[in-house]
């Protein structure tokens, strides 16, 4: 097999048919960000993913499942589409596939199909994601974008998420 590349990602609406795929994504964007939070899965194996069913049924949300030649390789989970901020709710891209500039073209796309203004969190923990995330604002947006932290809702105990905003142009 070669090496994954930036070109053969293809980025597209997640349909129903592809819940199978994007929840076994989903079971290792959790494993992956048990590491930095401590989060342990429910006693059947699985973690919360109250996310995945509102990116395939809630107003206002929009899924997308990232696809090399055949096998899905990450997911995107947008937000707030009917808002005048949109937020990247969630975003994966499997290991195998990292740093080979899948997800930046991936994150790309996503954010070309809904141009304006973004929030985008993450965990100052993750060292990839924090260099990742800062990349992203500084390609889309310049020098005009923020950071900061911000307290996790319903959950004192857990450090700040930092949230990046910018916006994009049509």
């Amino acid at each position: 097999m070669t090496e994954p590349t930036a070109a053969d990602v293809v980025v597209r609406p997640a349909v129903p048919g592809d819940r199978p795929a994007v929840d076994r994504l989903w079971l290792m964007f959790r494993h992956d960000l048990s590491e930095f939070r401590g989060l342990l899965p429910r006693p059947d194996g699985s973690f919360r993913d109250e996310r995945v069913e509102d990116a395939f049924a809630a107003p206002g949300w929009a899924p997308y499942l990232f696809v090399r030649g055949g096998h899905p390789v990450g997911f995107a989970f947008v937000r707030a589409l009917d808002a005048p901020v949109r937020v990247l709710n969630s975003f994966f891209v499997v290991r195998g596939a990292r740093r080979t500039g899948i997800g930046l073209a991936a994150v790309r796309e996503v954010l070309a199909r809904h141009p304006g203004r973004w929030e985008i969190a993450f965990q100052y923990e993750n060292p990839g994601a924090v260099a990742f995330w800062r990349r992203v604002a500084a390609e889309a947006a310049g020098g005009a974008w923020t950071e900061e932290a911000r307290p996790v809702p319903g959950m004192p105990e857990l450090p700040p998420d930092v949230w990046i905003s910018f916006g994009t142009a049509p």
